[in-house]
């Protein structure tokens, strides 16, 4: 098939599909690009998934640490004076890290959800305008196109909004499977610290 006819198929089921397939494809737009945008964020934030036993010695010696785990550990440890400083700063770290993608996935689940329902919204509207072709048919009018219509708007907007919620909720199990990664790797790091401090003040 030549570009020019694939791009004709494509125009003809975007056209089919009517006016609820402008709503899906921005929706479609705002889900993946909120996903790309957690995927490259953790990307450039992977300290959590490195190999702990090349930086829980340096638990011991924070100041030997170095790049995004460093920084964290000796933030944890520096002038603390009690359990609750390390568990406080800690804390600081996840709302540092953690929260703006918490709230990114909330978004991106809210939108990922929406999908099907907007598809399914086609569904009823193109149902409506069989059973409105059906009507006017049985008053003698020739409706053929307009029932064919109505299945083809019902049919192509409940797959587009299943295609557009399916990989986006594969690619949700994967960010919040980075995320708890992350959270893990803070509580890891809490655990050790108040270790060491309890080590040091015996």
């Amino acid at each position: 098939m030549s570009s020019s006819g694939f791009v004709g198929e494509i125009v003809e089921i975007w056209s089919a599909g009517g006016a609820l397939m402008i709503p899906l494809a921005i929706l479609g737009l705002f889900i993946y690009f909120t996903l790309f945008e957690i995927v490259v964020y953790f990307s450039n934030n992977d300290y959590y998934n490195s190999n702990s036993d090349e930086w829980e010695h340096w638990v011991d010696a924070p100041e030997e640490a170095k790049g995004p785990i460093g920084d964290i550990l000796q933030y944890a440890q520096h002038k603390i004076q009690s359990h609750e400083d390390v568990r406080d700063r800690m804390d600081e770290v996840r709302n540092v890290h953690l929260s703006r993608i918490d709230g990114r996935i909330t978004f991106a689940s809210i939108l990922v959800g929406t999908a099907p329902l907007t598809g399914l919204l086609g569904t009823v509207t193109g149902m409506l305008s069989t059973f409105g072709g059906l009507a006017v048919s049985s008053a003698g009018g020739s409706t053929v196109d307009m029932v064919a219509g109505g299945i083809s708007e019902a049919l192509i907007t409940t797959q587009t909004g299943l295609v557009l919620a399916i990989p986006g909720y594969i690619m949700l199990n994967i960010v919040k499977r980075k995320r708890d990664q992350m959270d893990a790797f803070c509580t890891q790091v809490e655990i050790l610290s108040l270790k060491k401090m309890e080590k040091q003040f015996r």
